[in-house]
């Protein structure tokens, strides 16, 4: 296989017809290309819908509360009702399978009235109570300080921990943040630690203008007696949230005397519902990619078994003397193969080579220019490059194996006499 006068004459006859030989390894080379385009687009748009979850825990759902639509144990329809602290423990102790179960409370907001105050600075925040668990579900970088602890919830601490735009809004820039005071609706609060989040899609900015202090410290400060505005649920790993929200859903609503049937009453958000979704959508996504790219170098490879074939037929005369000087078939075989393999293969590697070419310039120009909307990062796998290689290699032996059979099957004397 490694002789060399046999690649000689691969060489020679390849090259021997260079414009033919190099439009039949356009289609192969124009196969791959696809293939890797469509597969890296692919995984740019997958790269930047998928960052706008963060890395917010997507086995989780946000359950609220909505005025009811149906009367219900002599309660009337269009009652306003609120969560109760008894409903978390009551979820708790109900479902053994959720990792964390955390009540929200929520207080002003970027479209709201200014109502967080330090000295002479004054900006419109969202304010949160929360418990510790939190940061595991919607998690951020503690950048200085620390965050809430249950030491704080127990004791009802007015402590704070500011979003980095919430430390620009209110604060100079060298000026000491840990350890400084904030009024948040004229409610004094200790500032003991700044957070940054993952910046994604358009509310990058604003995770950065948020506020989180003590559930039960909020409760206090602003007068919310046990109410829950809203919770944050995330299953254990292997159980799926999406299969427990409608008994979650169920219990709260026994326990705030909703109707059963009333499905506007309490309001939820199924994170993982969504993200399989997305799951889904990219999977489908990605078999379009491959079948499309097949199609196209399933193409070529066609196209190089034709040349083959014609290749073969202008030869006939040459391969019937090797023959009746004592070549053996299998050899002759395996000759059209190389030829076969070779073109194909080197064909493929041009079209891998422009392919990786490709996309390492759209990532710069990406760098360059800032991240677009909803596509990140578009990149092939090196298992992508590897299966090409293998589909490379079984094609080229396909597109010269019914040129080999062909060339073995005329008798020597016949193609000696062939013109």
């Amino acid at each position: 296989m490694f002789d060399k006068d046999r690649w000689k004459e691969i060489i020679e006859v390849l090259t021997s017809n260079l414009f033919r030989t190099i439009l039949t390894a356009f289609g192969v080379f124009w196969g791959i290309l696809i293939l890797i385009i469509l597969l890296a687009a692919g995984k740019g748009l997958e790269n930047g819908i998928k960052s706008d979850f963060g890395d917010i825990a997507t086995n989780t759902m946000f359950m609220w509360t909505r005025s009811t639509t149906k009367p219900y144990k002599g309660l009337p329809k269009g009652r306003n009702f609120r969560f109760k602290l008894e409903d978390v423990t009551s979820i708790r102790d109900n479902f053994s399978n959720l990792r964390f179960v955390s009540p929200r409370n929520q207080l002003g907001g970027f479209g709201g009235a200014n109502n967080v105050i330090r000295g002479i600075n004054a900006g419109a925040y969202n304010v949160y109570g929360d418990y510790p668990e939190i940061i595991n579900q919607d998690p951020m970088s503690i950048t200085a300080g620390r965050f809430i602890n249950h030491s704080d919830i127990k004791e009802k601490r007015k402590i704070a921990i500011i979003g980095e735009g919430v430390k620009t809004g209110l604060y100079k820039k060298d000026e000491k943040v840990i350890g400084s005071y904030i009024k948040i609706q004229g409610v004094s609060f200790l500032v003991v630690g700044t957070y940054k989040k993952k910046s994604n899609g358009g509310d990058g900015e604003e995770g950065q203008k948020e506020i989180y202090v003590p559930f039960t410290s909020f409760l206090q400060a602003f007068n919310r007696a046990d109410n829950v505005g809203w919770m944050a649920i995330t299953a254990n790993d292997g159980s799926s949230i999406s299969d427990l929200k409608e008994g979650i859903v169920a219990l709260v609503k026994e326990k705030r005397k909703v109707h059963p049937k009333d499905k506007r009453a309490v309001g939820h958000f199924d994170l993982y519902e969504q993200y399989n979704r997305v799951e889904s959508l990219f999977g489908a996504m990605r078999f379009i990619a491959y079948f499309v790219g097949v199609l196209v170098l399933l193409s070529g490879i066609i196209g190089v078994s034709n040349i083959m074939l014609i290749v073969v037929k202008e030869r006939t005369k040459e391969i019937g003397i090797r023959r009746a000087l004592g070549e053996k078939p299998w050899s002759i075989k395996l000759q059209i193969l190389m030829e076969s393999i070779f073109l194909t293969i080197t064909s493929g590697m041009a079209g891998i080579t422009v392919g990786a070419l490709f996309i390492y310039g759209i990532n710069k120009v990406l760098e360059m220019n800032g991240p677009v909307d909803m596509f990140l990062n578009p990149s092939v796998s090196l298992g992508v490059v590897v299966s090409a290689l293998l589909i490379l290699v079984f094609s080229g032996l396909l597109a010269g194996f019914i040129p080999a059979q062909s060339a073995i099957k005329t008798r020597p004397i016949d193609a000696i006499r062939a013109e």
